[in-house]
């Protein structure tokens, strides 16, 4: 499945940066008895904002995806000048 979202991101022109797959947790907050538990992957990518709007569409459409959320990174400090 990460694959396949990984794949989803790069067909819509992102670029994937990092993939963490973390462990399986139970969900804080139970929404269906059939999903209490799921395996949580964070995936850092860049993309436009259009392509990021295609994505919640495809994900909110797929089954096998149950949550998923989108955050943007602030923009990187600039370095110090050196005294």
């Amino acid at each position: 499945m990460v694959d396949r979202v990984s794949a989803e991101i790069t067909s819509l022109g992102g670029q994937i940066e990092t993939v963490q797959k973390m462990d399986k947790r139970a969900f804080s907050r139970v929404a269906d008895k059939k999903h209490s538990a799921g395996f949580y992957v964070n995936i850092i990518f860049a993309a436009t904002p259009a392509a990021i709007a295609q994505l919640r569409h495809r994900f909110a459409l797929s089954e096998d995806v149950f949550r998923a959320l989108f955050t943007t990174a602030p923009a990187p400090k600039a370095p110090a000048p050196a005294a």
